[in-house]
């Protein structure tokens, strides 16, 4: 069965059916679906994890078709809801059919081989011409449609990216398995900076940091990248440089650069119009553009979340953020300092650290029905479940015994057990010597 995940994995990330038509005629990911979903019907071993992030997903989706319902345009946002509920249903299959860490680890590092498919890939059809023209500058796009903007192309990179130093601690390959991981962040940088998408940059030099704040000697990993960098950043053609200048000087590029960057401010502020004129449920998911008349989405997902959803959809969000939290602690109580190659524990301290850089680049981005938000903390609540059932700690080593005295008797007893005081008249009545 998670082989299937994993090829549905395949299909949704890489989307072939959007590249070659003829296979969009016939309907391969929904054919692929339907026998996944055949298959999970009639496999052994399925049960449901219990947790709270499952309540707090149950939550977030109550919410979610709650506000469109109740939104007056419910039409237009219903693309939206059906695409979300699609990646419900296979956190569903997920969570209940992988319950063991070896089926955990296959599906993990499938995903991360989808990843580096899915980017070769692009980068091949880049090499051939195959880009997008936009703020004066030619951008390399993911090869398909539905994510392949620059910015979601670049946005799905960078949450990937906390899985490679997991992988790589966890050692799982061994040095085949980490020769790939170097060529796959390599070819991670490449593509982000080929996107020319300053809130991928950004949000690759914020897991940078957070990467060299874990490490040995971050002092000299730092001095690395400092030397590296202008490097990376002079190879790039004239126009990606102006581009990426614009981060801290806006007047280094068009003016359409400018513009881009203060609406990801504006989208907030948007939002929290539709959120006052619509407290309760918002105007809907999917219902930015007509609820705006803006040619646009919100390019910031605090406006988008209170904006579309309201306040049903804030307090699910919180209560999901907060069964991530709760989560993340529990994997960090198994965390053993002799043993850091730990797989599952890796696995959580890579899942904290997209889900900081799906907050941060929330800023710049519109990403709150993203699948990563549900493939992420399905893996999460997997490997919770995983650590659980560890057997407990043995400690190994022997227990010195002492002598002791009780009411006259000479026994041995733990030399850590608190040796016990008697009273004076309990002591004479059992004829133990009085203290």
């Amino acid at each position: 069965m998670h082989w299937l995940l994993i090829g549905y994995m395949f299909l949704f990330i890489d989307r072939p059916f959007e590249v070659w038509p003829w296979l969009g005629d016939l309907h391969v990911e929904r054919v692929y679906m339907l026998l996944t979903l055949a298959v999970w019907m009639v496999a052994p071993g399925k049960r449901f994890l219990p947790n709270v992030q499952q309540a707090a997903y149950a939550a977030f989706a109550l919410a979610v078709l709650f506000a469109w319902i109740a939104s007056p345009w419910n039409e237009q946002g219903q693309p939206v809801v059906e695409d979300w509920l699609k990646i419900v249903v296979f956190y569903v299959l997920l969570t209940t059919t992988v319950n063991d860490e070896r089926k955990l680890k296959i599906v993990v590092v499938g995903f991360v081989a989808v990843m580096g498919l899915y980017l070769a890939h692009s980068f091949r059809e880049y090499l051939g011409g195959r880009h997008t023209y936009r703020m004066g500058i030619a951008r390399m796009i993911g090869v398909d449609k539905t994510l392949g903007d620059p910015n979601s192309f670049g946005a799905s990179i960078v949450f990937v990216l906390p899985f490679i130093p997991a992988l790589w601690r966890a050692g799982v390959g061994g040095r085949p398995g980490k020769l790939l991981l170097l060529g796959f962040a390599g070819l991670c940088a490449l593509c982000i900076l080929l996107t020319g998408s300053r809130s991928s940059l950004l949000g690759m030099i914020v897991w940078g940091l957070m990467l060299l704040a874990r490490v040995r000697r971050a002092w000299l990993w730092a001095l690395v990248a400092a030397a590296l960098s202008p490097v990376a950043f002079l190879a790039l053609p004239e126009s990606l440089q102006n581009r990426f200048e614009t981060i801290v000087n806006p007047d280094a590029g068009p003016e359409s650069a400018r513009e881009s960057g203060d609406g990801r401010i504006e989208g907030f502020f948007k939002g929290l119009d539709l959120w006052s004129s619509s407290p309760l449920t918002g105007v809907g998911p999917g219902a930015w553009r007509p609820a705006t008349k803006s040619k646009i989405e919100s390019h910031n997902l605090y406006g988008q979340l209170v904006g579309e959803t309201g306040l049903a959809g804030l307090g699910a969000f919180l209560l999901l953020l907060g069964s991530y939290v709760a989560n993340l602690r529990r994997v960090r109580q198994y965390r053993d300092p002799e043993y850091p190659g730990d797989f599952l524990t890796q696995l959580g301290s890579a899942i904290g650290t997209s889900l900081v850089l799906l907050l941060v680049m929330g800023m710049f981005g519109h990403n709150l029905f993203r699948f990563t938000w549900l493939w992420y903390g399905g893996f999460l609540i997997i490997a919770v479940h995983c650590l659980r059932q560890r057997p407990a700690p043995v400690d190994d080593e022997p227990i010195e015994l002492v002598p002791a005295t009780v009411a006259g008797w000479r026994i041995d007893v733990p030399s850590d057990l608190p040796r016990p005081r008697l009273r004076p008249e309990t002591a004479s009545l059992l004829g133990a010597p009085q203290r």
